[in-house]
């Protein structure tokens, strides 16, 4: 995640999803409030055409560390390494 603020001082966040081996941006998301549920979504979208992968590297941010990711996650047979 990356964060910013408007003009008038209202914060948003951008979820950034990048392949670590080719460095391709898979998707962007940009909105006020990212929760777990838009991440999920985003990474279905992503999915549908790249297919599942087998880890997913993130940060700690409380997205991510969401009991909904996390059970997502164990559905599809993802293993989360969280960077320290």
């Amino acid at each position: 995640f990356m964060s910013d603020a408007l003009w008038d001082g209202r914060r948003f966040r951008t979820f950034n999803v990048i392949d670590d081996f080719s460095r391709e941006a898979l998707a962007i998301e940009v909105d006020l409030n990212l929760p777990a549920a838009c991440v999920i979504r985003t990474l279905e979208r992503i999915a549908a055409w790249r297919g599942y992968p087998a880890k997913l590297r993130l940060d700690n941010g409380p997205e991510f560390v969401a009991l909904a990711l996390a059970e997502w996650a164990e559905r599809k047979g993802i293993a989360l390494d969280f960077i320290e």
